[in-house]
């Protein structure tokens, strides 16, 4: 067996590529394919192949042999930019034909437009799943809802551990099935390795917690107390925009400020990682003693 994954030293792709390189570990007919730019970069048990999204030839060459491909959009990009990265996935899936994508929406919705968060990638997403069952492909998209690495900005965090306050910009009483980018990587290794996988799994905490109960598992975790603070989105955004830039601080921004009117941001037990694939997310203190969060 042969796996190709996308973004290997990313957030998202590098703990995907690790959980595949120790799931086939022993076995002599598997090989692991990190997709890199840099030709200088290695990975530990996988293979660097050279790529880049904006080549069809390149991708081709990344998939040519492969039976699963885990992809994921950058986060970086305009919506141009990433449709063209997403139509010569499918160009080059077309031509070398992996029996399966694993492909997680990192957060955005599809198949509800009305959903907040629904954004301005959900027709690219849609498009290239589409495209590619139409191909015969099988795809698994995998969605999560907000990642709980988001508490680890440095604004965030350092609220909890100077101050004893976790402000971010969601109502206190607000249900949110947290994930990580650990239980992304769990899932996509199942999916990619399991005979059959599902078509649609959601990944996240069940039952939702708030952002009092947020409160607490960080409490519990640094032994001390902690209260949760809601923030207006506006004044989130400003204070991460230093970090991740001013154009894609407004798009977290009108995010949170979509979120300001929902019921909750969970999902049907039934349509879960654990029910699908048998991946459990794991609790907010067991996210955070497992990156050694300190």
């Amino acid at each position: 067996m042969t796996y190709t994954v996308h973004g290997a030293n990313g957030a998202q792709g590098s703990p995907v590529l690790a959980g595949l390189v120790a799931a086939l570990a022993g076995s002599t007919a598997a090989e692991v394919r990190a997709i890199t730019r840099n030709p200088d970069q290695t990975f530990e048990g996988a293979n660097t192949v050279v790529a880049d999204n904006a080549s069809v030839d390149s991708l081709a060459d990344a998939y040519r042999g492969v039976d699963g491909v885990f992809f994921h959009l950058p986060l970086a990009g305009d919506t141009e930019t990433l449709a063209g990265y997403a139509h010569n996935v499918l160009a080059a899936a077309r031509v070398t034909r992996p029996s399966r994508f694993v492909i997680s929406t990192s957060g955005t919705v599809t198949g509800d437009a009305t959903s907040p968060l629904a954004g301005p990638n959900t027709p690219v997403l849609s498009e290239l799943v589409d495209g590619l069952r139409a191909e015969g492909i099988a795809v698994t998209v995998l969605t999560p809802r907000l990642f709980l690495e988001n508490l680890l900005l440095p604004t965030v965090l350092s609220g909890v551990k100077d101050e004893g306050v976790l402000r971010y910009p969601l109502r206190a009483d607000l249900a949110v099935a947290w994930s990580s980018h650990l239980d992304v990587a769990d899932a996509a290794v199942a999916a990619l390795t399991l005979d059959v996988a599902s078509d649609a799994v959601d990944i996240g905490q069940i039952p939702a917690i708030t952002g009092i109960e947020l409160a607490v598992a960080f409490a519990e975790h640094f032994s001390r107390a902690v209260t949760f603070e809601a923030v207006t989105p506006d004044a989130f955004g400003a204070s991460i925009a230093p970090i991740i830039g001013g154009g894609a601080a407004a798009g977290v921004s009108q995010l949170y400020t979509g979120l300001e009117s929902a019921d909750s941001v969970a999902f049907d037990s039934a349509t879960g990682s654990a029910v699908a694939l048998g991946i459990v997310a794991r609790s907010t203190r067991a996210w955070l003693v497992d990156l050694g969060v300190n």
